[in-house]
């Protein structure tokens, strides 16, 4: 019997060794929480930052948007490139030409140097008769004047832009509740973690 008492009292761990795991357990569970308490706090920021920004700098934006654009409608050949099937897709969708008008498209390269009559094919207006064209790339018109959308897409992406304000004001806010939820559940597990009783350690 004391020999089977020493050996059990042998095999079992000292006490510094049990309260040195929990301890190592209570630092990761509180390095954990605060790392993605961190995580999400820095996400917050910089979504909240750069909404201010973009609301300050709105009309630089706006400026540059057009340069952008401009520069892509000047050097602009239909070639499968993402960015021109993109602005095919914006002019087609949104029933627009150009940025500001059709006019922006005389200052194609490709259109300034050809002895043909061409039009960016997207901008055809599909409510004027004519034959079907293909949905990018540029096409030749035989008429005076290109059968073509007459309203620029500048307006027409503010427009939507304010059609779906409430949408896109409505995701974002939803994206923050859900990023402060997380931020509280973190705090709520490492308080809890704190506040565990490690009296209950047995004691040997």
């Amino acid at each position: 019997m004391l020999g089977a008492g020493a050996a059990a009292a042998a095999a079992r761990p000292p006490p510094s060794s049990d309260r040195h795991r929990r301890s190592r357990k209570y630092y990761e569970y509180t390095e954990c929480s605060f790392l993605y308490f961190t995580c999400l706090l820095l996400i917050l920021i910089a979504q909240v930052t750069a909404a201010v920004l973009i609301y300050i700098q709105r009309d630089p934006l706006k400026h540059e948007m057009s340069v952008i654009i401009r520069g892509l409608i000047v050097n602009y050949t239909g070639q499968n490139k993402t960015t021109e099937h993109a602005w095919d897709f914006v002019q087609r969708t949104m029933k627009c030409c150009g940025w500001t008008g059709p006019g922006n498209w005389s200052e194609n390269t490709l259109i300034k140097n050809s002895t043909q009559n061409l039009y960016s094919c997207s901008c055809r207006n599909d409510t004027i008769p004519g034959t079907d064209v293909k949905e990018f790339g540029l096409c030749e018109h035989l008429s005076a004047q290109p059968p073509v959308f007459q309203m620029g897409c500048i307006n027409s992406v503010e427009k939507w832009l304010l059609d779906n304000c409430g949408i896109i004001l409505g995701i974002c806010v939803g994206v923050a509740v859900v990023e402060l939820l997380g931020m509280i559940l973190s705090m709520c597990l490492c308080k809890s973690v704190v506040q565990e009783d490690y009296t209950k350690v047995p004691k040997y």
